[in-house]
């Protein structure tokens, strides 16, 4: 008895696997779902959702999915260059405010001492 089962399984699943029946790979999925979650509707759902997104973008979920997130991160990497971007011009306008800044507060500092110099000078 348990020989005549495992040879017909056997033929069963060879049949499956070696003809390509691909209608069998997609059922595998909610097929999973029922006899995770018990819910033959939300297979269903799964089932029905996936083929429509299928048959308007002529890719499977995970794959939308995938480019999907892979678009945000080329996004989040062109505003990460443009931020880094941006602050190097930043730091680099501080710095040559800071130098224009300093050279005026030396000139500054040197016509005081140069009038401070020059009034000694005329008192002696």
């Amino acid at each position: 008895m348990n020989f005549r089962l495992l040879k017909i399984l056997t033929f069963i699943f060879s049949f499956l696997f070696l003809t390509g029946f691909v209608p069998f790979a997609s059922i595998i999925g909610p097929g999973v779902t029922v006899i995770t979650s018990g819910s033959v509707y939300k297979a269903t759902a799964q089932f029905m959702i996936d083929r429509t997104i299928k048959k308007k973008t002529g890719k499977n979920s995970l794959t939308l999915v995938k480019e999907g997130i892979d678009k945000k991160n080329q996004k989040n990497k062109f505003n990460d260059e443009l931020r880094q971007l941006v602050e190097n011009r930043i730091k680099t306008t501080r710095k040559k405010i800071d130098n224009q800044n300093f050279q005026k507060l030396v000139k500054k500092r040197i016509n005081i001492t140069r009038s401070i110099i020059n009034l000694n000078n005329t008192t002696q």
